[in-house]
């Protein structure tokens, strides 16, 4: 199996923020089991998910379509985890680190996205 995704950066780090999603929301209370820890889940997992499998469609166009689709993941998470902030079910330096990667992974799918883009 061909697996392009692994050799992007972008990928790469989705993965980082992924797991760090699933370490960080270990201690939310059991009563989130069902509720924000499985949405926050959710939401980083289809993030590097999203850049695996436009990574493997056959046309530019689909794989920038994917990434379109990871990059509006984003804002799942982001807003998911400002919310456990809030119930200070996370602390301000867990967030900040999530923050960031948050923020590298924007960054990196926008770059790949002009970068696709720009090709013929």
């Amino acid at each position: 199996m061909n697996k392009p995704h692994k050799k992007l950066d972008a990928w790469t780090t989705a993965i980082e923020l992924a797991q760090h999603v699933y370490q960080n929301t270990d201690h939310f209370p059991s009563t989130e089991q069902y509720g924000l820890t499985s949405q926050i889940r959710r939401a980083g997992v289809s993030i590097p998910s999203n850049i695996a499998e436009g990574a493997a469609r056959r046309t530019k166009r689909e794989f920038v379509q994917f990434l379109h689709i990871a990059k509006g993941s984003l804002s799942e998470p982001d807003t998911q985890l400002e919310l456990a902030v809030r119930l200070k079910y996370l602390g301000t330096k867990e967030w900040t680190v999530l923050n960031a990667l948050l923020e590298r992974v924007d960054k990196m799918l926008s770059g790949l996205i002009r970068s696709l883009g720009s090709k013929s």
